[in-house]
Parts: C-alpha cells; sequence; structure tokens
C-alpha cells in the first residue's frame, strides 16, 4: 500500500478531565468539556514538516454555547535536547483523529521555535463532541538519532477559562528514524523488503526490492537497490541497483523482476554476498501461488536462485550468478533466499537463511539454512527446519546452536527451530509455535553475544496477531525460551508492511530498518542500553 494509505488511525485512548465552563463568571448548566492529550508512539522523521508530536481531543458535550480555542499550552519536559526540534505549530483535523488526516489539516499556530514552556496563539470555535488539535513540529538538522522527543499540551486557554488537559501518555518519548525510502522516491512506486547489514569496516548496507511500476510482488519490474552509510545510519549514500536482469531472453523488464534480498557479509575477507530471486516470463503469476515457479531447473520454469558479490564495501557489485541448479532438488517448486541477514560463525563458516516449497500445497512451504566452509565458493543446504513456514532468520545462540525463526503459514506464532549440526538435522525449540505472535510477517533475530555484559538475543516483528502493526524490538536473556514483557522498545504502533532487520552498529548501538506507517522504509538506531534497562 501506498503511504497515504498506510497511515492507520491511532486513535485516542486514556483518561479525560471532565471541567466546568465558565462563561461570565457562572457555570453554564450541562455543558462540559473533556480535554486528553496522547503521543502517538511513530518515529518522527527528518524532512518532515508536520510531525505528529502530540494530539489533543476536546470532547464538548451538554446544551449551551461552546467556548473557543484561545491558546494552547505546551510542555516539553522529558524531551532529550529541546534544539533537537526546529519549529513547533497547531493543525486541527475536524473530528478525524487518524495521523493520516494532518496532511489535510487546517494550520491554526504559525511554527514557532520550540521552547521548554510555550503558549501557541489558537482562534479556533469548539463544536459539540469531539474536536482534535495537533501540536506538530519538525526536526533540527542538528537532531541526533538517539534524541528522544516528548511534547505534552498541558493546558487549553478558552474563552471561558484555562482548561488543564489530562496527559494520558506521560512515559511516551517519541524516537528520531531516517526515512530511507519514500513511495515514489527516483520515480520508483514502492521501495519493500529491506534487510540491514554491517560491514567489517563498520558500513551499514541496507537492501530492499525497487518495485518500479506497482507495490506487487513477483512477477513485475523489480530490481534490488542497495543504500551505504558510513556515519552510522545518520546519512545515506544514493541507491544503487545491485540485481537488475534487465530484458534477459527478450523480454521486457516486467517479466525479468529480482526481488526478496538477502545479505551475508562475510567477516573474515569482507566479501558481501547479495542473494536475490529471479523470475523470468510468467506475466500476471506470483512465485509462491500455483505455477508462478514450478519443478525443474529451467529459465522461465522456475525462479531462479541469484547471487551478486562486492569486494570493495559495497560500493560496486558483480554481475549476478545463477546457484539454482547446485541448491534446488528438482522436485522442489521453489528456492529462494530469505529475505534477511546471514551471519559468520566464529570458526568462519557462512550461515545464510533459506526457504522455499515443496510442493503446489500452500501449505508444503519450508524453511532451512544453507552453509558455506570455502568462503562461499560452494554451499550446502540443510535439511528443512521447519514445515509449513518461509521467511525466516537464523542467528547462534550462546551454545554455538543455530537457531531458525520462521514465518509460519499454519498459525500466527512463529515457528522456532535449533541445529547443532549446520542444519542436518533440527530439533523443535520449546517456543516454537506458541509464544512469539505475528501476524504472518517477516520477522528479524540477532544475536548479541556480549553486549553490555549479557548474552542478548533479539527479536523484532509486528507484535499482533491481527495486521502488522506495533513494530517491536523485543529481548531474550536466555537464548529465546523467554522474552519477557520489559524491556521491550516499541517503534511504531502505526500500521505498516512489517519486515524488520536487524543488524549490530558498532559496540554500543543495534539498527533496524522496516516497512513502517510513515515511510516505506524507515531506519531507527536504538542504544544497547536501552535493551537491557528494566524499568
Amino acid at each position: 500500500m501506498i503511504r497515504s494509505a498506510s497511515l492507520a488511525a491511532v486513535l485516542f485512548r486514556g483518561l479525560v478531565a471532565v471541567v466546568s465552563v465558565v462563561v461570565g463568571g457562572a457555570t453554564v448548566a450541562g455543558q462540559s468539556v473533556m480535554a486528553t492529550a496522547t503521543r502517538p508512539v511513530v518515529p518522527l522523521l527528518f524532512g518532515e514538516d508536520r510531525l505528529p508530536l502530540c494530539r489533543v481531543v476536546v470532547r464538548v458535550e451538554g446544551e449551551g454555547p461552546a467556548p473557543r480555542i484561545e491558546g494552547l499550552s505546551l510542555s516539553l519536559q522529558g524531551t532529550h535536547r529541546i534544539a533537537a526540534l526546529a519549529t513547533l505549530g497547531v493543525v486541527t483535523t475536524g473530528r478525524d483523529e487518524a495521523i493520516a488526516a494532518i496532511p489535510r489539516g487546517t494550520t491554526l499556530a504559525a511554527d514557532v521555535r520550540p521552547a521548554g514552556t510555550i503558549t501557541l496563539p489558537v482562534e479556533a470555535p469548539l463544536a459539540a463532541g469531539d474536536n482534535v488539535f495537533w501540536c506538530v513540529g519538525s526536526l533540527a538538522a542538528e537532531a541526533e538519532l538517539v534524541d528522544r522527543i516528548a511534547v505534552s499540551c498541558t493546558a487549553l486557554e478558552t474563552s471561558a477559562g484555562r482548561i488543564v488537559v489530562a496527559d494520558a501518555s506521560p512515559d511516551i518519548r517519541q524516537r528520531v528514524g531516517i526515512a530511507l525510502r519514500r513511495h515514489g522516491d527516483d520515480g520508483v512506486h514502492t521501495s519493500r523488503i529491506p534487510v540491514l547489514a554491517t560491514t567489517p569496516a563498520g558500513t551499514l548496507l541496507a537492501a530492499f526490492d525497487l518495485r518500479h511500476r506497482a507495490a506487487r510482488d513477483l512477477q513485475e519490474n523489480i530490481d534490488i537497490g542497495l543504500s551505504r552509510s558510513t556515519d552510522g545510519g545518520r546519512t545515506w549514500e544514493p541507491v544503487r541497483t545491485i540485481m537488475d536482469m534487465g530484458e534477459a531472453g527478450g523480454l521486457p523488464q516486467e517479466q525479468n523482476g529480482c526481488g526478496d534480498p538477502g545479505i551475508l557479509v562475510d567477516d573474515v575477507t569482507g566479501r558481501i554476498f547479495c542473494f536475490g530471486l529471479w523470475v523470468h516470463g510468467k506475466p500476471g503469476k506470483h512465485q509462491w501461488q500455483d505455477d508462478g515457479s514450478e519443478p525443474g531447473f529451467e529459465v522461465g520454469k522456475t525462479a531462479q536462485f541469484m547471487a551478486v558479490h562486492s569486494d570493495d564495501d559495497g560500493v560496486t557489485w558483480s554481475e549476478p550468478e545463477n546457484l539454482t541448479r547446485s541448491l534446488k532438488e528438482e522436485p522442489w517448486w521453489l528456492l529462494a533466499p530469505a529475505p534477511q541477514a546471514g551471519f559468520t560463525r566464529a570458526d568462519g563458516t557462512l550461515v545464510m537463511p533459506v526457504q522455499g516449497r515443496n510442493d503446489n500445497g500452500r501449505l508444503d512451504s519450508f524453511a532451512t539454512i544453507m552453509t558455506s566452509s570455502d568462503r562461499g565458493k560452494t554451499w550446502s543446504l540443510g535439511s528443512f527446519g521447519y514445515r509449513g513456514g518461509n521467511e525466516c532468520q537464523a542467528a547462534e545462540l550462546s551454545d554455538g546452536s543455530i537457531m531458525l525463526n520462521v514465518r509460519s503459514d499454519k498459525q500466527r506464532f512463529r515457528g522456532v527451530a535449533v541445529t547443532r549440526d549446520l542444519g542436518r538435522t533440527w530439533s523443535p525449540h520449546p517456543t516454537s509455535d506458541t509464544l512469539l505472535e505475528e501476524p504472518n510477517c517477516n520477522g528479524s533475530l540477532l544475536s548479541l553475544p556480549r553486549a553490555a555484559g549479557h548474552p542478548l538475543l533479539l527479536f523484532a516483528n509486528p507484535l499482533s496477531q491481527k495486521e502488522r502493526s506495533h513494530q517491536t524490538i523485543r529481548v531474550s536473556f536466555d537464548d529465546g525460551l523467554t522474552w519477557p514483557e520489559e524491556p521491550r522498545i516499541l517503534l511504531d504502533e502505526g500500521r505498516g508492511r512489517g519486515y524488520p532487520s536487524l543488524a549490530r552498529i558498532g559496540p554500543d548501538r543495534v539498527g533496524i530498518v522496516y516497512e513502517g506507517s510513515q515511510a516505506d522504509v524507515v531506519f531507527q538506531s536504538i542504544p544497547i542500553s536501552d535493551l537491557v534497562a528494566i524499568p
């Protein structure tokens, strides 16, 4: 879905403060005003001039004339650095409480420089029922990814006097983010399926589908694009296309799509592999459905497992190499890289998650890993680690075993399996199919062996069984046996497409890319101390 459609309503919830409206020194019989302020949990993105900082819902009930709003008093208490904000303003969206309504809203107060406390003059009538006002703003150029913002409306100045506003989200501080890809960037309709990795030089690499004509999956005009950051994600180089099959076989671009990138960084040599899926022909088909991919090896019949590599920190990339015949079993209908990141074990073995479908049955999908002990010259495919699931990520546990965490086709919990012999055999994990909720979406797993004195395992996904909303990072201190309620970090409560990918950034941060409610692909940087701090 495009950005305007993906900005789901984040509805007002919480306590209300009920007050009498005083007009001319007398209380108007039966008239009451209820005012509540909430801060939505969404990333605050650079380059936006109407960031949703605080929503104020004013409800007027009873008979008699309603007062007028004359000002909103704001407090920035709890903001990490006030200098991170460039401007503050006020917009009304009538009765609509959705963030998506802000671009259509009416500006009531001109942008001003923020201060610790400030009253913005506003002239607006109140009508019976709900009246929605938004404090909006923009980030300063010097804002940092670790900045936290807390803007609250403390009081309304009205023609009938001052009304104290109840703060329904006193503990919420919004995080800063980068809109790595927006709808329409570079003439690309939609960017999807992001994956994040860090090179030995500390460079961040984000790969994703460039869906040129439409948001739909293969088969379509899709290439794999990549952006680099050499400053921890604060700035990103322009996108470069690293896998494009052009008009192979004399067919147009829309019948030569490449997508679903997976990245693996060899920590020994520095070589970076990017794997992708190439579909040739098959107009109007989908690689995961019916004969969108078929048994065999032939180009144009089965989807092709492709690879490119870079030996200069992701600046330039090789021509695509076809690995289909060396990896896929002929009877399988599909073999594809998992759109996530692989990793290098301490002994130098390369590990990459993969997925496929064994026949034409909807639930006969599988997930496993492929490994290489010769720096990627050859690859060995493991046995099926999980049946009835597909998109997956692997991570090494503290005892050296490898956990596979899988999007399930069977129920709205993650499938989890463990191997101690590089995928030759697998055992179900005690939490498989029962613990980690999901809405059937890609998820990300990252092992941090010695972070902040703990062996941490991180998991990110949309924490919902109904829709791809509430993008959350969870933490396990016991190799995934338990995932405590705290600490958890909610990044985006709005509805997006999901698809997170985690990577470590230096000794004290992790980065995440995901398909959020505010942009096609969002990048955020999270201090590891936030992930181990228990309130």
